[in-house]
């Protein structure tokens, strides 16, 4: 089979010069095509001396003045949203006025204008009692002794939008209660912090997530930040930048554009202390060991790094999706077969997406999982292909896999499923198929779809352990695992009924302490986690600089907890309403933009206007 190809470059920057006070506006050029200007090193160095003259007093500024410099940037960004999501849809093929541009909104600017907001809360609540507030009881022991913190939901609105998802932080061993009251917050528990200056590499193709990211870095690490916008970023970048004018006019944020060679040159930089990567973990090696090849490798054995600085990453990888064995009801898999289907679609613009569906060998209900699986994705035309390297890594994926009819994998579940590719839709020029790989061993350390993200949606099917709970919880663990590169979010679809059974339920518990994931889900997405804001998120903290897998370090994490092993969301098997981020939504557009809104002014008013629009859904 042929190699997979993998993403080199350190980074990706766009076009254009350091921060700007002019006015912002939608481009009237593809914002796809290429770009190849650069800043010039001597505005590089410019915006860098500016940062580092602001980086001591902003370490050492009063949490409320942060907070107000955080309530501030809420209008223009909301101004902003709108032009936002068009650029977005423009980039993606969208119609902005469909149902389907509810995706820009729900992973752009609603996450990011409800991370300004509650980390503006934290910095207040700092202020007034030394930490970000946690509600009584948050902080609890397990039986085991491990300490375990209830983050979400926060207050009764959370609840109100968010309905019954919950979210708990897993300390690593060894936190006690006193240890994660003492280091929550870390940066404002300093008498006299130094700060420096971040530099955020957004090499990713999801312009939010940087910029999140460098949010993160400001305002929970206390870093000034210099953030490097990938091409198809580049456009969102004036409009941000414009938007985050209380930052960008203090000193305290700085967009950089250019090329690999600029982001190369950054990250070398004198003046910059520290660096966060977004993207490929092959862009994260290359800036950490060098390109790949021989000298590479032979670096990472010794451990002599290329670039001796502290580096943080979110990277992507494979997101695993495991069913549990059970009778599930007809309404019951249906909801999870579209949970499960706009995942895959979600998973063309970024790393949130289910890859590997792990199911149990023997599972009766296979062949209807399939069929509705099938039905789901048939529904969503093609998507194009976002990601500028995704068309190749399809072909690479998929070269030398037999073609097969979708209608196979629907066969008896007392046969294997049939080896091959699965394509479901007619996709146009620049367009992927919805695909199912289907037959994979799952001892096959080889297989590269077990260690290469997709960049589109493709979702590979493995086949482990038995029917029995107990056996196949086990056995997809240890597939998780040793078999799949990346450690960022994973899914376990669970009937409660089971859990009544003790052995079951321990099952359970114990594959949600094993799985190395920063993120596990129970009858959600991973993203949800991500779209909360509020719980850490970030690859399993298991990874190292040599074996890098969904990176270092969490982000989000509003609560501004240390210690952190990983995020556990639990959600019911089955949810009304529909949730505004399935691909059948009718009006997940319109519950985006109000939720946009509701970001900045979160009144009952405007709670109530965001239910409205779920239930029409």
């Amino acid at each position: 089979m042929p190699p997979v190809p993998e993403v080199v470059a350190v980074t990706e920057l766009a076009p254009g010069s350091a921060a700007s006070s002019g006015a912002a506006a939608v481009p009237a050029v593809d914002p796809r095509a290429a770009r190849s200007a650069e800043t010039p090193s001597a505005e590089l160095d410019r915006a860098l001396s500016e940062l580092g003259d602001a980086a001591l007093g902003f370490a050492r500024m009063p949490a409320l003045e942060k907070a107000f410099l955080l309530r501030s940037s809420l209008p223009g960004l909301l101004a902003a949203a709108r032009a936002e999501v068009e650029m977005v849809c423009a980039d993606r093929g969208l119609d902005p006025g469909s149902a389907a541009s509810g995706e820009a909104w729900l992973a752009g600017p609603c996450v990011t204008l409800s991370q300004v907001r509650r980390l503006a809360e934290a910095l207040e609540d700092i202020a007034m009692r030394g930490r970000p507030r946690l509600g009584r009881g948050a902080v609890r022991a397990r039986a085991d002794g491990r300490i375990e913190v209830e983050v979400f939901p926060a207050r009764l609105k959370d609840t109100a939008l968010h309905g019954p998802l919950r979210a708990r932080v897993l300390m690593q061993p060894g936190a006690t209660r006193e240890s994660v009251r003492e280091d929550q917050a870390r940066f404002y528990q300093q008498r006299d912090p130094e700060g420096g200056v971040a530099l955020v590499l957004g090499a990713g193709d999801v312009a939010g997530v940087p910029l999140r990211d460098a949010l993160h870095k400001l305002f929970v690490e206390g870093r000034v930040v210099a953030l490097a916008m990938s091409p198809q970023s580049a456009p969102l970048g004036a409009l941000v930048e414009r938007a985050l004018a209380p930052l960008v006019s203090r000193g305290l944020l700085r967009f950089v554009y250019g090329g690999a060679d600029a982001g190369a040159y950054l990250a070398a930089h004198p003046a910059v202390s520290e660096i966060h990567v977004t993207g490929t973990a092959a862009a994260h090696d290359a800036l950490v060991w060098g390109p790949p090849g021989p000298l590479q490798a032979a670096r990472r054995a010794s451990g002599e790094r290329l670039l001796d600085k502290p580096v943080s990453s979110t990277l992507g990888g494979a997101s695993p999706v495991l069913v549990m064995p059970w009778l599930y009801g007809g309404d019951e898999l249906w909801f999870q077969a579209r949970c499960l289907a706009s995942q895959v679609v979600s998973g063309a613009y970024g790393s949130h997406a289910a890859s590997v569906l792990v199911l149990p060998r023997g599972f009766a209900q296979r062949p209807l999982l399939f069929r509705m699986l099938r039905r789901a994705l048939a529904a969503v035309p093609p998507r194009r292909a976002a990601h500028p390297e995704a068309e190749a890594r399809y072909a690479a994926l998929t070269a030398g896999r037999a073609p097969i009819e979708p209608e196979r994998l629907e066969a008896s579940a007392d046969v294997p499923l049939p080896c091959g590719v699965a394509r479901i839709g007619a996709p146009g020029p620049g367009e992927l198929p919805w695909t199912l790989i289907a037959g994979l061993a799952a001892s096959d350390a080889a297989e590269p779809l077990f260690s290469a993200e997709p960049l589109g949606g493709v979702l590979s099917v493995v086949e482990v352990g038995s029917s029995d709970p107990v056996e196949f919880l086990e056995a997809a663990t240890r597939f998780c695992n040793d078999q799949l590169r990346g450690s960022l979010g994973a899914t376990i679809v669970v009937h409660p009924m089971s859990e009544e059974d003790p052995a079951v339920g321990a099952a359970l518990d114990r594959a949600l302490l094993d799985l190395r994931y920063g993120v596990i889900a129970v009858n959600q997405a991973p993203a949800a986690a991500h779209a909360a804001v509020v719980p850490p998120w970030g690859g399993h903290p298991g990874s190292t600089l040599a074996d890098i897998q969904s990176g270092l370090g969490f982000v989000h994490n509003t609560a501004m907890l240390a210690q952190v092993e990983k995020t556990l969301l639990r959600a019911p098997l089955t949810t009304f309403p529909r949730p505004p981020g399935f691909y059948d939504h009718r009006r997940s557009h319109v519950v985006g933009e109000r939720l946009a809104a509701c970001a900045v002014d979160p009144g009952w008013g405007s709670v109530a206007r965001v239910v409205a629009a779920a239930l029409r859904g």
